[in-house]
């Protein structure tokens, strides 16, 4: 195989999941909302661009292969972008991309609020119910 040849692109599917109704804000809803997604998107957010060993370290519980599947939905999406450095082994790296650092904004006041629901919660621990009182 040339090593001087470029490697081939993937090909980019629609930026948005088509939405029955047309909304746009349902298409975000469903290519952010997808399981593990808001959480890869906050991890790079917060901690900046990372390789993929270190990503799926720093989400627990987070399998390689859906870490993948994740990561090309938000590629194609173009929320993220993929750096890849030929070497042995191979890096790489990914990272928000100008479209996906707009979703800064959104996720850092999503951080806060679950930030004071947490402590709320810790503070004032739910009421026991029974399931009888309704």
């Amino acid at each position: 195989m040339d090593q001087n040849r470029p490697m081939p692109h993937r090909q980019l599917k629609p930026i948005l999941p088509p939405s029955p109704s047309g909304c746009p804000m349902d298409s975000l809803l469903r290519l952010i909302m997808g399981q593990w997604t808001c959480y890869i998107l906050w991890v790079l957010c917060s901690q900046g661009p990372q390789r993929f060993g270190t990503l799926k370290r720093n989400i627990p519980g987070l399998s390689a292969k859906v870490l993948t599947e994740r990561l090309r939905l938000l590629e194609d999406a173009r929320i993220l972008y993929r750096e890849h450095v030929p070497s042995i082994p191979p890096q790489v790296t990914y990272g928000l991309t100008e479209r996906g650092k707009e979703l800064l904004t959104a996720m850092d006041e999503l951080f806060k609020i679950a930030k004071r629901w947490q402590d709320e919660d810790s503070q004032d621990p739910a009421p026991d119910y029974d399931g009888d009182n309704g």
